[in-house]
């Protein structure tokens, strides 16, 4: 495994999410309150884009959640928080160097 870089980290402001393309898989990256994290790009339960879902700080995790139904994930493990989600999201160790933000795949 080898990290990939991803974006730069001006490109993500607190509190937003963004979808990038790596070696062929779709991986949402987040900012928050300045903690970056990356998961698939697609919720467990209907295939919805969690890059364009909600992230915050709840019960001392960093937590997306779904645009679509609700379903919120822990962005440090991948584990599904709520229904209807039951499956976790695959998550994935990060880095930053040099003003930029990769990924390990």
């Amino acid at each position: 495994m080898a990290f990939v870089r991803a974006i730069a980290k001006s490109e993500l402001q607190p509190g937003q999410g963004k979808q990038v393309v790596l070696q062929g898989r779709k991986i949402a990256i987040f900012n928050v309150n300045g903690k970056y994290h990356a998961v698939d790009d697609v919720c467990t339960h209907d295939e919805a884009s969690l890059s364009e879902g909600s992230v915050f700080a709840e019960d001392c995790r960093c937590v997306v959640e779904c645009p679509w139904h609700g379903s919120r994930f822990d962005l440090a493990s991948g584990e599904a928080l709520t229904l209807p989600a039951v499956r976790p999201v695959k998550a994935y160790l990060m880095r930053e160097l040099d003003g930029a933000i990769e990924v390990e795949l």
